[in-house]
């Protein structure tokens, strides 16, 4: 399916706006992961161009929301706790 570049540009920004609202993002931040996502080159070849923009949303905030848990680090995650040393300040990282 060959979609225009205008009904391209227009269906992002309406996918955008839809995710940033059900997701608590700035527009901004909403449109950073959309073009990070895996997502937005199904888009971009057209295969669910059809889809509604609230469903897409809804695909694009499990992606977020999936993406969110796995960059959560777990205490029992195999790395060594950091050991913090009573009055001596950490040194900072550049």
């Amino acid at each position: 399916m060959n979609a225009s570049q205008t009904l391209l540009q227009r269906k992002y920004a309406r996918v955008i706006a839809c995710f940033a609202q059900k997701s608590g993002l700035s527009r901004y931040e909403a449109l950073d992961f959309f073009y990070r996502s895996e997502l937005c080159p199904l888009i971009h070849e057209g295969s669910p161009i059809c889809m509604s923009d609230d469903y897409l949303a809804g695909e694009l905030l499990d992606e977020y929301n999936s993406a969110k848990s796995e960059s959560v680090r777990h205490p029992d995650d195999g790395q060594a706790p950091e050991k913090k040393t009573a009055g001596s300040p950490k040194e900072p990282v550049f």
